[in-house]
């Protein structure tokens, strides 16, 4: 999975793509679930499942949960 992150919070790209970061995980399992798909939108990081909207990533702020998915239980 490829997204634009010249747009991403600072602090959401170090917890995000650094092995040492909370949301690193995440990351590591999108990459091998072809149905979720990120957009990043405001410097947050939107996660969709099948078109839907299941998970918004914040720098600072905590993760909002939108829709119960296997994806939301890592964090």
């Amino acid at each position: 999975m490829a997204i634009d992150t010249t747009n991403m919070c600072s602090q959401l790209q170090k917890k995000l793509f650094e092995e040492d970061g909370i949301y690193h995980r995440l990351w590591i399992a999108m990459q091998d679930d072809p149905e979720l798909t990120a957009v990043v939108r405001s410097r947050q990081l939107h996660i969709y499942r099948n078109g839907k909207k299941v998970l918004v990533l914040a720098g600072k702020a905590e993760p909002k949960i939108i829709r119960e998915d296997s994806l939301c239980e890592m964090i």
